[in-house]
């Protein structure tokens, strides 16, 4: 795929490109299109999430027990 940008926005892109690290614009482009991408997908699974029927009620009691659940498994260490 071939792009081409305004100046104001080539500028933009080599710059962020160099501050980020990227050895290239092209690289930047390409992470910035897998974030994209990742944060679509976490977008769904949380409007699934969202959708899903209420199975426990995330209180302080419930967090209290997970944590004690989480502790008898390290003190088998």
């Amino acid at each position: 795929m071939r792009l081409s940008l305004p100046e104001d926005l080539d500028s933009f892109v080599e710059t962020e490109a160099a501050a980020r690290g990227f050895s290239t614009r092209d690289a930047y482009v390409l992470d910035l299109i897998g974030r994209e991408q990742q944060r679509q997908a976490l977008r769904a699974k949380l409007q699934e999430g969202l959708a899903s029927p209420t199975i426990a009620v995330a209180d302080a009691n419930y967090f209290a027990k997970l944590m004690a659940r989480a502790s008898d498994g390290l003190e088998d260490r």
